[in-house]
């Protein structure tokens, strides 16, 4: 148990000196796992080879006074499967302040050579260096929990000396002692807590008084406030000087966005100023607040994003920060319209979320961003693994002649828990052993069949773009629906054994598999004609064109014309300015559904018996797409030698920036650069060469077109990349990383 408030310790482990093991195991990689009273361990990295390892790694972990820390040295092999732990050592927190509590409330560090035992017998020793990096008085609790806790606080009178009569000034309920080392501690009979520090009487008009379950507060009656923090005159005053300063800052802040950013209103009248004006009412709540009243009077509010709920208002903890330095890395914009967002360098990221402001204070704790594709690869992986079987494996054995057949016929036969045990891949009339080769080979081979448009099931997603989407026509083969819930349990097997597939899907199939909302924009790569259509709807007025439109649209499959109401009675519903956002946002749902609701239902209904989707909420669409259909390997040389220019030349500097920047990169941002530019990852067999667009082949065209202040951005039908004329290599590779990361918003199109 920790016992009382948390702290911020800073913990360093140095380095160690392990006892050396020979044999098979002695070519192993110390690492360092440390937990605070049995939590989630943290690691250092991995020293590589050594018995003498050196990590000179950081810890920040919060403690308390009674906190159990856990220092724990395992050895990682990389040929065999378990770790050795090499041997542990226990600290308790109360025996580290009761040896170095003066040296450490006061700033200092404390080193210590640790024993590591085994089974009691020592293995090693570990140095490591603590030092706690608040002031005095926000950690005289530490001890006062520790004094509470060894009954030497204000119930341990045995050990304790008082002394009558000094400090008189003391507040009321308040008392001076001594412990049995001399050390003077403070005593407050009215809360029965002890403190390091001397109490300081409350300011004037100031007043502590006690909830309905004893706790004390404190009122000021200066500004009708209640806080639970004892006040103190300096505290007050540095209070009133902050606000003072935040007023004046707030309305320095509001004049100069009033300057900057002005914008028409609708009717095309003068400029108006957003938020320049004097607020009328009370100050509306952040987006998903509420404020809520309790039986005794007392006001919380509830975060209903994040679940959870605080005391403090959220509009006067956005205005305290509005004043306080930004992290490192981040940087504050403003979009066309004036509002304000924060960029992340770090994670490059972007939100309309102050990051100066906590507004998810409480129980519940949000999952942190991750932008490594890395990191969540390997979140996936692990929930893989935990739902793997380990006993046993499942046998397939098929012709390559008829592997579509022969795979459906059992796959779809085998209960799907048992697909997650290991695969066993064996082609008739061939003898081997699969280690893995069998099992990619079959992937390949089997998804080269079952993808392949000439059984109906699927189709390319236009003339000019060879990813697949399902085949409304499907339902010519009556078992259709059982072939799409096969097609599901192969895509999911791919995901659940690593291994890839030969084609790949729409992006906005992708999306759907993550259930994601669809936009129009995501029309434009799978039907241009349907998406220019809506376009055209979406900007014109219909009843100036003199053009009448109805909540219901006409399709054709294999010659028969259908009608389908987007709404009930969309045939006698008129489209109008009033509803044309809601009948566009139809259509977009209907075009990505039209006659494969039930195929796509079947085939979900398989993905899921093997991998649940919500093992995907980590991923964008982009970033499903390579885990399933992988990175091929770019030639870098064959890409510059078919791509064309416009306005460029292949001796502008900024042209040699980007094959610098080309080279310099990973695999996995080529293959993202190739998505941002062309829509997808993969490449026809003949390379570069055979790009298609959407007039038969196009290559891969960079054309100067922008501001140096501009993004990147691309055109998927054309495979065509606009790249401003930056003036600097940094520019053009931190505006190129920032579009590649972050497509959506940026003119791709």
């Amino acid at each position: 148990m920790s016992g009382g408030s948390l702290h911020q310790l800073k913990l360093h482990v140095g380095n160690a000196t392990l006892r050396e093991v020979s044999g098979l195991f002695s070519k192993g990689d110390p690492q360092v796992e440390l937990s605070v009273d049995g939590q989630e361990p943290h690691k250092t990295e991995t020293a590589k080879g050594t018995w003498e390892p050196v990590w000179n790694h950081t810890f920040d972990i919060m403690v308390g006074a009674q906190s159990e820390i856990e220092i724990k040295v395992v050895v990682k092999y990389r040929i065999i499967k378990n770790d050795m732990i090499v041997g542990t050592s226990i600290l308790q927190m109360a025996t580290l302040l009761s040896k170095h509590g003066d040296r450490l409330l006061q700033g200092g560090s404390v080193d210590q050579h640790l024993p590591l035992l085994d089974k009691r017998n020592e293995t090693g020793r570990v140095f490591v260096t603590f030092r706690f990096t608040e002031s005095v008085e926000a950690l005289s609790d530490l001890m006062t929990g520790l004094d509470l806790a060894t009954g030497s606080g204000a119930n341990g009178s045995a050990n304790t000396v008082a002394v009558p009569g000094e400090d008189d000034n003391l507040p009321t309920g308040w008392e001076v002692k001594y412990d049995a080392s001399g050390r003077k501690y403070y005593v407050d009979h009215n809360t029965r807590v002890t403190t390091w520090v001397r109490p300081q009487p409350l300011p004037r008009n100031w007043e502590q008084r006690k909830d309905p379950r004893g706790r004390p507060y404190y009122v000021d009656h200066n500004t009708r406030t209640t806080t639970w923090q004892r006040p103190t005159a300096q505290n007050v005053s540095e209070f009133n000087a902050w606000r003072q300063q935040t007023s004046d800052n707030q309305e320095a802040n509001r004049q100069n966005l009033a300057n900057r950013y002005r914008r028409q209103d609708s009717r095309g009248g003068p400029a108006t100023t957003e938020g320049a004006g004097p607020s009328t009412g009370e100050e509306s709540l952040p987006p998903s607040w509420e404020k809520r009243v309790m039986d005794n009077g007392r006001t919380y509010f509830v975060n209903h994003e994040s679940r959870t709920t605080q005391w403090e208002d959220p509009r006067i903890q956005i205005k305290h920060a509005s004043v306080l330095p930004l992290p490192d890395g981040w940087e504050e914009r403003y979009t066309n319209d004036g509002v304000k967002y924060y960029v992340d360098h770090n994670a490059r990221k972007t939100t309309f979320q102050d990051p100066r402001v906590t507004m998810t204070s409480g129980s519940g704790a949000s999952v942190p961003y991750e932008r490594s594709y890395q990191w969540k690869f390997g979140q996936f992986r692990h929930m893989c693994g935990r739902a793997s079987i380990q006993q046993g494996h499942i046998k397939i054995c098929v012709s390559r002649t008829s592997v579509f057949e022969d795979s459906f016929n059992q796959i779809i036969n085998v209960p799907a828990q048992d697909l997650r045990r290991r695969l066993f891949i064996s082609f008739k009339g061939e003898e081997g052993l699969d280690y893995g080769g069998l099992a990619r080979e079959w992937f390949f081979l089997l998804s080269h069949e079952m993808l392949n448009p000439m059984y109906c099931l699927f189709e390319y997603a236009s003339k000019n773009n060879y990813s697949l989407q399902i085949n409304p026509a499907s339902y010519v083969n009556p078992h259709h629906l059982t072939y799409f819930k096969f097609v599901g349990r192969v895509i999911a097997l791919a995901l659940f054994h690593n291994k890839y597939i030969d084609k790949g899907f729409t992006l906005p199939f992708y999306k759907r598999i993550l259930d994601k909302p669809l936009t129009m924009l995501d029309l434009k790569s799978v039907d241009e004609d349907f998406y220019n259509s809506l376009k055209w709807v979406k900007e014109n007025d219909l009843e100036e064109c003199d053009v009448e439109l109805y909540f219901a649209h006409e399709f054709e499959v294999l010659g028969e014309v259908k009608v389908h109401e987007l709404k009930p009675g969309g045939e006698d519903i008129l489209v109008t300015a009033e509803n044309k956002d809601e009948y566009i946002n139809l259509m977009v749902g209907w075009r990505f559904t039209r006659g494969v609701s039930e195929q796509y239902t079947a085939f979900i209904q398989g993905f899921n018996e093997i991998v649940s989707v919500k093992w995907l909420q980590y991923f964008d669409e982009r970033e499903l797409e390579v885990m399933l259909v992988g990175i091929q390997d770019i030639d870098v040389q064959d890409w510059n030698m078919h791509t064309i220019y416009r306005n460029y030349k292949r001796t502008d500097k900024q042209i040699q920036w980007f094959w610098t920047f080309i080279k310099e990169i990973s695999d996995e941002q080529r293959s993202r650069m190739l998505q941002f530019v062309t829509g997808t990852c993969r490449l026809p067999i003949g390379g570069f060469r055979e790009l298609m667009g959407s007039n038969g082949p196009q290559k891969f065209c960079i054309e100067k077109v922008g501001k140096e202040n501009w993004l990147p951005r691309s055109h998927t039908c054309f495979n065509r990349l606009d790249l401003p004329p930056y003036r600097s290599y940094n520019v053009l590779k931190e505006k190129l990383l920032l579009a590649i990361e972050e497509t959506e918003g940026f003119g791709n199109e």
